[in-house]
């Protein structure tokens, strides 16, 4: 269980957000909404623990996450803005890297499965640098094929993806909730993903 409880954002001497609150359980899926500049991605980012929130706590299990960090983070995939490749290693290294940091050893065959999944394997073997903006949001996104982590939390997922690989991404997020998962995710794009237990978080300048 991931709850939130009266968060707080400042930005500068800016409040983005106040009173931010909410309880995730297994099998549930949690959109934040809102408009550019809302703190969209600053709350994704206190969830994970990589910001510290003005006022409130998140809690994982009954237990604030700062204090019991190695757990939480143990059980967390986070993909933010940046897809953390490296332009010198190929996208099947890329992915096989990023999968042990995780603590997850990826053979080969496992990785080139989950480049298949979401349509990536064509350029498994190029180098990060030569790949356009979506191909390298693909590989970044592959890694959902091989986490084995209860809950993830994704900011714009399916920014500069074509359709189908869309609704395969959705179709993933989908098995992922439906074996116990959950999920959270921002998205300026109308994606249906199905999960019996769907939240709405907006927020508002």
């Amino acid at each position: 269980m991931l709850v939130a409880q009266g968060l707080a954002c400042l930005r500068g001497d800016r409040l983005l957000f106040k009173n931010v609150g909410f309880e995730l359980n297994a099998g549930g899926l949690l959109y934040v909404l809102g408009e550019n500049g809302s703190g969209k991605s600053s709350l994704l980012r206190m969830l994970c623990g990589l910001l510290t929130p003005e006022e409130g706590a998140v809690f994982w299990n009954g237990k604030k996450i700062k204090e019991d960090a190695e757990q939480y983070l143990s059980n967390l995939t986070y993909l933010g803005h940046l897809n953390g490749l490296k332009d010198d290693l190929t996208a099947l290294e890329n992915l096989q890297t990023n999968a042990r940091l995780a603590g997850v050893e990826a053979s080969e065959q496992a990785a080139m499965a989950a480049l298949t999944a979401i349509g990536i394997a064509r350029c498994a073997y190029l180098p990060a640098r030569v790949l356009s903006q979506g191909q390298k949001r693909r590989v970044a996104l592959a890694g959902l094929w091989l986490a084995n982590t209860s809950l993830w939390i994704l900011d714009e997922p399916f920014a500069a993806l074509d359709v189908a690989s869309v609704e395969v991404l959705a179709t993933r997020l989908g098995e992922h909730i439906a074996e116990g998962g959950m999920a959270i995710l921002t998205t300026h794009q109308d994606v249906t993903v199905n999960a019996k237990h769907t939240q709405t978080l907006r927020l508002s300048k």
